[in-house]
């Protein structure tokens, strides 16, 4: 059964897109009892029905009883109980008529998903700039901070992820992480990785075969033993040029050598969400950095470049010029 293809779409409320569902087969009495059954999280269908606040394909309010037939479609609004405020800014650095240059702080997501919503890169500039359409480019971890490309034109937004898949993306990071003497440098991380079974599906693990990710690891500057910290070791500013783009692709190879990224709760031990509400401890942020991206642009053709203002905390470097 083919689903009908909505030629409209709601606006966005309070920076969060429309979801949609559609209904399958099954012996479902009314629209209430699909959506109880079909999205069962949602505990308060009722009185959404109630407010107007599921649309039919048209854009018509839904009554609770209305008949619920296969290959209907049904918009609705995602919402979370209110969720702690992450207390860093996202800067703009770039906006034109078909990308947005964000400047991501740490912990902040980048896209509404679980326990997150309004606390995202994604709705907070949707806010902002009145943008429906901002779609990511790529994403970066909700740790990472630095430099995030936003596509806002449906029409080019092939064009501009076709860059990535194609890597025709020139990126730099940088990240603070154990100094290791024996490790010559610059060197070229060749590594396999692959996501773990089970529960520690979160962690790419580098194993055996035909390598599918590679990293250039440069030296900035040699940071020592931080100050109080003496179990802690000598620390180092690695610059980071990652030649394919593998999920936690940096995070693992530098764990893998023994360079585990200063404030890293995935690698080398997964630590444990903080519970629902809880805001996560953010004097400790991840020491990775998302510095540069550059590319020729897919419609004019002419160089771009985008460089992060941010610093990472444990590093001595001046801000980087533009």
């Amino acid at each position: 059964m083919s689903r009908p293809r909505p030629d409209w779409t709601p606006p966005a409320r309070d920076g969060v897109s429309p979801s949609r569902v559609a209904v399958g087969n099954g012996p479902w009495p009314d629209v209430a009892a699909f959506l109880a059954a079909r999205l069962p999280a949602v505990d308060d269908w009722p009185a959404r029905l109630a407010r107007g606040d599921v649309l039919d394909l048209h854009g018509q309010p839904v009554p609770a009883h209305a008949p619920c037939r296969p290959g209907a479609v049904f918009w609705y609004w995602r919402s979370l109980p209110p969720e702690p405020r992450v207390p860093f800014e996202v800067e703009v650095l770039h906006q034109d008529e078909h990308l947005v240059v964000a400047d991501k702080p740490h912990f902040l997501p980048v896209t509404p998903g679980g326990r997150y919503l309004q606390e995202t890169v994604l709705v907070r500039l949707k806010r902002q700039l009145g943008i429906d359409t901002l779609v990511p480019m790529h994403r970066l971890d909700l740790e990472t901070a630095g430099v995030l490309l936003f596509t806002v034109q449906p029409a080019t937004r092939h064009a501009y992820q076709s860059l990535l898949r194609e890597r025709q993306v020139h990126k730099v990071y940088e990240a603070v992480a154990p100094w290791r003497a024996d490790l010559a440098l610059p060197f070229t991380a060749s590594s396999r990785l692959q996501e773990r079974p089970g529960e520690a599906f979160m962690q790419m693990a580098v194993v055996d075969g035909e390598p599918n990710a590679h990293t250039r690891i440069e030296l900035i500057e040699r940071l020592g033993v931080p100050p109080g910290e003496p179990q802690a070791g000598e620390r180092a500013h690695y610059r980071l040029t990652p030649l394919t783009g593998r999920k936690h692709q940096l995070r693992a190879q530098l764990n893998a050598l023994g360079l585990p990224i200063v404030g890293d709760r995935i690698y080398p031990v997964l630590w444990p969400m903080p519970a629902p509400g809880t805001p996560p401890d953010h004097a400790r942020p991840l020491q990775l950095l998302a510095r540069e991206m550059a590319f020729a642009d897919p419609l004019s053709g002419l160089p771009r470049r985008f460089v992060s203002r941010r610093r990472l905390a444990m590093a001595r470097q001046a801000l980087p010029p533009g």
